[in-house]
């Protein structure tokens, strides 16, 4: 359940730091106080999309954060698998917004992809407003209510369609793929091979671009290379003032003199160490000298290999690496093309199994839809009488069929309703108004609830197009709810308000300069105070006063 809620800098919201309980939530205010602001800051805090335009005017940053108490131990697994560290039992959610754009997502301290926090937070508040209303009137996501009810039966099955669908579409694409490759093969195959020999009998090895092109530098400057190694070679011993000669003659004299100073005996070992470096260079060029030959047929083999190679290059890729990849992804597509026909045949056996077992587990999965549907209409049209509904009778119509194939099974479901006796069943988007879609998604809500663990429930618009008795069923209903989930409700009727466990008011302040919005837990009197205020305005009479202590004596009576 959600413990607590700290908002700071959120739209017109200087600060709020407020704490909650068990039970029913009750909030209201005053038109324009702000009240759909809080849900806006709480469904940020658990993963809703965030958007700069709700900082606070003139601040930096927007915070928000949520407690919720009593973590169930299969999401204290996932956030163990996270490292995440849970402290009496508690999951803290953050969310930061700044001004630049930047967007902190955190779970107890520790920064998390927002995609992450929201698939935790949707295992532990179920958030209710237009959305919901939308997707009852859309049949698209009728399916997902009735697999809903009574789900740990059907989710074996609905797993099994699932794996089996997934299966089934990866065979169906990869034969797909075979039978228009196989169009191309005989036109691909000759260009194919003749890429595949072109390549392999270029002969190429990693790095032969690289040496050719080195040797190539050498060959092509061999005189110059050849003229300053034998010039090189002959100022070192062969000329009359040749350098190691007359090296040899300094390391001489200084090896006569070097006891007589430590300094002396330092260069004498310098000149040593100079000596003979230069005695093995010259040793090392002079095997050079030998050895080097100039060749204008070798430069002419590798410019015209270095030219194979290039345009090599330019066909199959930019490296010899490139290349010889491409090689062997040439042969890997000709094997493929060439044992087409016997692929073929075992995709074609393969996909004919798969939809085999396929359409059986279908079939079972629709066997557990239909019966989990006729008790469905049953549980939610006994809902809808008490919800005020005078003589409703709701089907839930399933049409199976290969054509509706998907992932969830081949059963396409749309519910139909008739709120008056005699009347056929129609779609609900045909009849339903505003404040019958409250009702309906209520009574919904109410049965599904009770096959879910979500402990949190939030009402934003379930007051829509009510008000009188009807919002006094309404209230109860929400009531018996709270009794097995923590439930929030932002209301204007008081006839729903009075049902609150907890009563809270959302205020509005203005002056001159700043407008900001408040969230004050109330007393009970100050929760009759606020009652007679919904009932009569702003001027509170005995009358009024009456009125809502006897709508919360009838609250907690029923």
């Amino acid at each position: 359940m959600i413990s607590h809620l700290y908002i700071k800098n959120f739209a017109i919201i200087d600060e709020i730091d407020i704490d909650f309980n068990t039970g029913l939530n009750i909030m209201t205010g005053e038109t324009g106080s702000g009240k759909s602001i809080i849900i806006e800051a709480i469904s940020l805090a658990l993963g809703n999309r965030a958007d700069t335009t709700y900082i606070r005017h003139g601040k930096d940053k927007a915070i928000v954060e949520v407690v919720v108490d009593d973590c169930p131990s299969y999401i204290a697994e996932v956030l163990k698998d996270r490292e995440i560290e849970i402290e009496n039992n508690q999951i803290i959610f953050r969310r930061e917004l700044s001004s630049s754009g930047k967007n902190i997502c955190r779970l107890n301290g520790l920064t998390v992809p927002l995609s992450f926090l929201n698939s935790v937070a949707k295992q532990l508040v179920d958030i209710h407003g237009q959305y919901d209303h939308q997707s009852l009137l859309n049949p698209d996501f009728h399916i997902n209510f009735v697999d809903n009810y009574n789900k740990n039966l059907i989710f074996e099955h609905k797993q099994k369609v699932f794996n089996l669908f997934n299966n089934y579409k990866t065979v169906y694409e990869e034969l797909k793929q075979l039978k228009k490759d196989e169009s191309d093969t005989a036109r691909n195959l000759d260009f194919m091979r003749f890429e595949l020999d072109e390549i392999e009998s270029a002969g190429l090895h990693l790095n032969e671009d690289t040496e050719l092109s080195e040797k190539i530098s050498l060959l092509q400057n061999s005189e110059k290379i050849f003229l300053s190694v034998n010039k090189t070679y002959d100022m070192l011993y062969n000329e009359n003032q040749a350098i190691i000669p007359a090296l040899k003659k300094i390391m001489n004299e200084f090896e006569s003199i070097s006891s007589y100073h430590k300094d002396l005996e330092n260069f004498s070992s310098t000149f040593n160490e100079i000596y003979y470096n230069l005695e093995d260079i010259s040793y090392e060029l002079s095997s050079f000298k030998s050895t080097f030959e100039f060749s204008t047929d070798e430069l002419d083999n590798a410019l015209l290999r270095l030219d194979t190679i290039d345009k090599l290059k330019i066909k199959y890729g930019n490296t010899i690496e490139e290349i010889l990849d491409y090689s062997e992804n040439l042969k890997i597509k000709l094997n493929n093309l060439e044992n087409n026909e016997e692929r073929k045949l075992k995709l074609e056996s393969e996909l004919q199994e798969c939809k085999d077992n396929l359409k059986i587990a279908c079939e079972n999965l629709s066997k557990i839809r239909i019966e989990n549907a006729k008790n469905l209409e049953e549980a939610i049209q006994q809902e809808l009488i008490e919800l005020n509904f005078s003589s409703p009778s709701l089907k839930i119509n399933i049409s199976s069929g290969i054509e509706h194939l998907s992932e969830s099974g081949f059963d396409k479901i749309e519910f139909l309703l008739t709120t008056n006796a005699g009347e056929l069943h129609k779609p609900l988007y045909k009849i339903a108004s505003g404040g019958e879609i409250s009702r309906i998604m209520l009574a919904f809500k109410k049965v599904l609830g009770s096959f879910d663990s979500i402990p949190t429930m939030i009402f934003d618009e379930i007051d829509t197009g009510i008000s009188g008795k009807t919002a006094s069923i309404v209230g109860k209903k929400l009531q018996q709810i709270a009794c097995n989930h923590q439930v929030f409700c932002i209301t204007h009727l008081p006839q729903i308000a009075a049902f609150g466990t907890e009563n809270f008011k959302i205020l509005k302040f203005s002056d001159d300069y700043t407008t900001h919005t408040t969230l004050t837990k109330l007393t009970q009197n100050e929760k009759v105070q606020e009652i007679a205020r919904m009932l009569g305005g702003e001027i509170i009479t005995d009358n009024t006063l009456i009125s809502a202590k006897e709508l919360i004596n009838a609250s907690i009576s029923s």
